[in-house]
C-alpha cells in the first residue's frame, strides 16, 4: 500500500517496510512517485489535475484513500490513487481542508474540516457525512479568520487522543483551540496560547502531554491543554512552524518545519527561507538540519511526513516550489528526491512566494 504527503492529511505512518510509492497532494492534482530498484524516484501518474489538493488520508484498514480539494470537495479512491469518485454527499461546503480518522469500538470514523470552518463525520467511509454542528456554538467563532483574503478561517488539523477516541481536538486558522470528549457533539475552548492553530501532536504514553505548533512558535500542555508553556517563539529559524512530528515509538525523537517568518512577510522577500528542526528530548531543544538541504530554502516546507518501519523510519518533506527532500537516517543527511512538481501548498501560499508585492 502506498503512502501520502500533502499539507493536512495523514503524516504519520507504520509500515512493515519502507514503502515504494508515495501519492503527493500538489495545486494541480495527485501525483504518484515511485522508488525503483536503483533507489531513485520517479514522477509516475497524475489524477484529478484540475484539483488543488489540501489533504491526502488512507484508512488503513479499508485501503480507501481520500482527497480533501480546494475549492471542490471530497474524492475518494479504491485504487491506490489512481481514479477517484466525488465523496461529499453531504458536506455544504466546497472547501475540503482537513482529513482526519478515528478507530472507535470497532467503529472506523472519518472526520473533515472545512474553509469556512466546519466539522463534518461518516460513520461509512465517506458514503455520506453528517456535520457536527457543536464546534459553532463556542463563543470565539465570531471572530474566526485567516490574513489571507477572503479572510474566513478553517479548520486546519483534527487530532485524536490515542487512549480515548472520543477526545477530539481541532485546530481553527485563525481562531484558537477546540476540545470534546464526547465524540464531537459538544466542545470547549481552551486558552493560553496565540490563536493561529496548525498542528496538535499528542504524546501516546501520556496522552494529557500535548505539543502545538502555530503561528507564534510551539507550545506544550503537560495537562490536556488547561494550561500551556510556549517552548519557542518568533526568534527561533523556525519562526513559523507548521509541519510537526514525534516518531510513534520514540517519543523523545521530533521534527518540525517551517519558515522564518509568518506568510505576510514571504510576498515582500520573495522567500520563506524555511527550516527542518531536530529535537532529541522532547521538543525542549532543537537543532537545525542541513545536509543536502539547501543552504537558502526558498520555498516554505508545506508538508512533512514520516513513516516509521521496524527500527527505522524515512522522512518526506513536501514544498511551495515542487520539490520533496527525504531522509532515511533521522534527518542527518537529505535528497532531493523528485523536482519540478505543482506546488505542494497549504490553500494560496506558494502565491505569496510567486507574486510580486504590490
Amino acid at each position: 500500500m502506498p503512502i501520502c504527503l500533502s499539507p493536512n492529511g495523514t503524516a504519520t505512518f507504520s509500515s512493515e517496510r519502507p514503502s515504494d510509492d508515495v501519492v503527493v497532494g500538489t495545486a494541480q492534482g495527485v501525483v504518484t512517485i515511485n522508488r525503483g530498484t536503483s533507489g531513485l524516484w520517479t514522477v509516475g501518474a497524475n489524477a484529478l489535475q484540475e484539483c488543488h489538493i489540501s489533504s491526502l488520508m488512507i484508512e488503513p484498514l479499508s485501503g480507501l484513500m481520500f482527497a480533501g480539494v480546494h475549492g471542490g470537495a471530497l474524492y475518494a479512491s479504491d485504487d491506490h490513487g489512481r481514479t477517484w469518485v466525488l465523496k461529499n454527499k453531504g458536506i455544504a461546503h466546497d472547501h475540503v481542508y482537513c482529513l482526519s480518522y478515528v478507530h472507535d469500538n470497532g467503529l472506523t470514523k472519518l472526520y473533515a474540516g472545512t474553509e469556512p470552518a466546519h466539522l463534518y463525520v461518516s460513520h461509512n467511509l465517506g458514503e455520506s457525512w453528517e456535520e457536527l454542528t457543536g464546534i459553532l456554538s463556542v463563543p470565539s467563532v465570531p471572530k474566526w479568520t485567516f490574513p489571507a483574503p477572503p479572510h474566513i478561517g478553517h479548520v486546519k488539523n483534527i487530532t485524536f487522543d490515542p487512549g480515548h477516541a472520543k477526545t477530539i481536538y481541532v485546530g481553527i486558522e485563525q481562531g484558537g483551540l477546540l476540545k470534546s470528549t464526547d465524540g464531537g457533539s459538544s466542545w470547549s475552548e481552551l486558552h493560553g496560547f496565540h490563536d493561529d492553530v496548525h498542528r496538535l501532536v499528542i504524546k501516546r504514553s501520556d496522552p494529557s502531554s500535548l505539543y502545538m505548533a502555530n503561528g507564534d512558535g510551539l507550545f506544550h500542555s503537560s495537562d490536556s491543554g488547561v494550561t500551556w508553556e510556549q517552548w519557542t517563539n518568533r526568534s527561533m529559524r523556525i519562526g513559523y512552524p507548521d509541519g510537526l512530528l514525534m516518531h510513534p515509538h520514540r517519543e523523545e525523537l521530533m521534527f518540525m518545519s517551517g519558515g522564518v517568518n509568518a506568510p505576510s512577510q514571504w510576498r515582500a522577500s520573495r522567500t520563506a527561507d524555511a527550516r527542518i528542526a531536530r529535537s532529541r528530548d522532547g521538543g525542549r531543544s532543537w537543532e537545525m538540519l542541513h545536509q543536502g538541504l539547501p543552504e537558502h530554502l526558498r520555498a516554505n516546507t508545506e508538508a512533512l511526513m514520516m513513516e516509521a518501519w521496524k527500527e527505522s523510519f524515512a522522512l518526506f518533506v513536501g514544498t511551495t516550489d515542487g520539490d520533496i527532500f527525504y531522509s532515511d537516517d533521522e534527518g542527518e543527511h537529505w535528497s532531493n528526491i523528485v523536482a519540478g512538481m505543482p506546488a505542494i501548498s497549504k490553500g494560496r501560499h506558494f502565491c505569496n512566494l510567486n507574486e510580486v508585492a504590490a
